[in-house]
């Protein structure tokens, strides 16, 4: 989740280390972990939420429309049950030789998370290894344009699974779980029929972005990832308890419950999609989506109209632009974009005239005018109003009977039209007037 930045004064630079064993009991509810903390010669107990991304059945990352049509569940390649253990210092060797910029530091936390990945959530690895394919390229993109650390394409895997349709129960939305208030702020649009949250490339960019200045405030990345969980005001608060602490295992006991999970489990999530292997996982097959390509839209236009004319079925639209909450394009507030798959491009680009016409009453029902029968004496006539309606602003000088005249209608009708009592106008009002 991610909450609006707060820009800092000054970052004094320290670090320390929080060592902790765990406990037999490991799950509650399957949405915490309860470990020992080893601090200063004592030792407490203490719970940590798991990211919700951990909580996901795999049922639910596979109701996705890419999921279904491009991952094959059939030929995932068997992967095996049996889990092999290994040593502290295997983990310790395999962070240390990981090629990254950012910090992957090991501790009983850092491996609790690891086991989680490759034990009870097995399955999901396999699944995130196999949907990589759709969202990586696009991740990296962003990343490497910023000039960011690479690592940080992993961090979409605690926030969302890799779960384009990801909504958290705080109202965060999208692969990058951004919140409405932070995604105005880089650009993200969010109306009741727009919502670039849920746009894979829009929000990796403005991802990218938060990423980047949240980087130029800590200048620490386990800050900043912190920070994008809890956000950079809980951070702070942190680090003046702390007294002035800004290595994250130093104001590890002053965050709260979920983020303190939250930097493990990214470290186990780049250990796990390095190393998976090791851990006799693999990804389930995944077939290459075909290629696409976008048009700009400056009508308004619907998904049935382009499904029916493109040939391209609805649920692979919809998917295509998760944006579009309610199947609508409104291009005719501002031009906005359509994906379509590249051999459905042509078509659209040649027949567009007739998609936007086809079914065009049926799709868009809302009216422009609307005549409301008046509640006077002369009700019963006035309902009788029909036929195109032109409205006349009346100038100084003009009587009622003059413009009667002027548009071949009686005086009657136009005292009827517009609620009039008597002839009396004036000027600067308007007229209705119906052919």
């Amino acid at each position: 989740m991610i909450t609006k930045n707060i820009r800092l004064k000054q970052i004094i630079a320290t670090s320390a280390l929080l060592l902790c064993t765990l406990l037999p009991t490991t799950t509650h509810a399957q949405n915490s972990v309860d470990v020992l903390i080893h601090e200063n010669g004592t030792e407490r107990k203490e719970t940590i939420d798991l990211p919700v991304s951990m909580t996901y059945p795999l049922d639910s990352l596979l109701n996705d429309w890419k999921a279904k049509t491009y991952i094959d569940l059939g030929k995932d390649c068997s992967t095996s049950p049996d889990n092999p253990l290994f040593s502290d210092s295997v983990y310790m060797d395999r962070l240390a030789k990981m090629p990254t910029i950012m910090e992957m530091p090991y501790n009983e936390i850092v491996r609790k998370f690891i086991d989680m990945y490759t034990s009870r959530l097995r399955s999901q690895v396999a699944f995130m290894l196999s949907a990589c394919n759709f969202y990586m390229p696009i991740f990296e993109e962003a990343l490497d344009a910023y000039n960011l650390p690479l690592e940080l394409r992993y961090l979409p895997i605690i926030e969302s699974a890799l779960n384009p349709s990801a909504v958290s129960r705080a109202g965060a939305a999208g692969l990058w779980q951004f919140m409405i208030s932070t995604g105005k702020l880089y650009g993200l649009e969010s109306n009741s029929l727009v919502d670039e949250r849920r746009d894979p490339i829009k929000a990796t960019w403005a991802a990218a972005r938060y990423l980047k200045d949240m980087y130029d405030i800590y200048k620490d990345w386990n800050l900043v990832i912190a920070a994008y969980n809890c956000g950079p005001g809980t951070i702070n608060k942190a680090i003046r308890r702390s007294g002035g602490q800004t290595d994250y295992w130093a104001i590890y006991n002053y965050l709260p419950r979920e983020t303190r999970g939250y930097v493990p489990a990214f470290i186990a999530a780049n250990y796990v999609m390095t190393y998976y292997c090791k851990h006799n996982i693999c990804p389930m097959e995944t077939n290459i989506p075909d290629a696409t390509d976008t048009v700009q839209i400056s009508r308004n236009l619907h998904f049935e109209q382009i499904a029916d004319i493109c040939g391209v079925p609805l649920d692979e639209i919809k998917s295509l632009n998760p944006q579009y909450k309610r199947s609508i394009i409104p291009g005719e507030s501002k031009p906005q974009t359509l994906r379509l798959p590249v051999t459905a491009i042509s078509t659209f680009i040649d027949r567009q005239d007739t998609i936007y016409t086809h079914r065009q009453a049926e799709l868009f029902k809302n009216r422009r005018t609307v005549s409301v029968a008046s509640t006077s004496r002369s009700s019963k006539s006035s309902s009788t109003a029909s036929g195109d309606v032109t409205y006349y602003r009346i100038k100084n000088g003009d009587t009622l009977g003059g413009i009667a005249e002027r548009y071949g209608v009686s005086v009657k009708r136009l005292r009827e039209w517009n609620g009039l009592r008597n002839n009396n106008i004036r000027a600067g009002k308007t007229l209705k007037i119906y052919k």
